[in-house]
């Protein structure tokens, strides 16, 4: 490997969206500093299995929908 070119990896701690933390290794910040998530896989759809409804206005949803509407019955 070729040196002083990667960054420093050190501990960070991380506080996820309920107030839950804990501590990480990262390249993120400096040593100690603290990384807020504002979405985390306790909030995240992709993880919780998707409550939220996509809202679409005539985009590219709609038009899928229209286009294939009736291809499978």
């Amino acid at each position: 490997m070729k040196k002083d070119i990667h960054p420093e990896y050190h501990a960070i701690n991380v506080v996820m969206t309920d107030g839950t933390e804990f501590t990480t290794y990262s390249t993120f910040g400096a040593e100690g500093e603290t990384m807020k998530l504002d979405i985390d896989p306790k909030t995240h759809p992709a993880w919780t299995g998707g409550s939220h409804h996509l809202m679409d206005r005539g985009g590219r949803v709609s038009r899928f929908k229209q286009k294939f509407e009736g291809f499978i019955k």
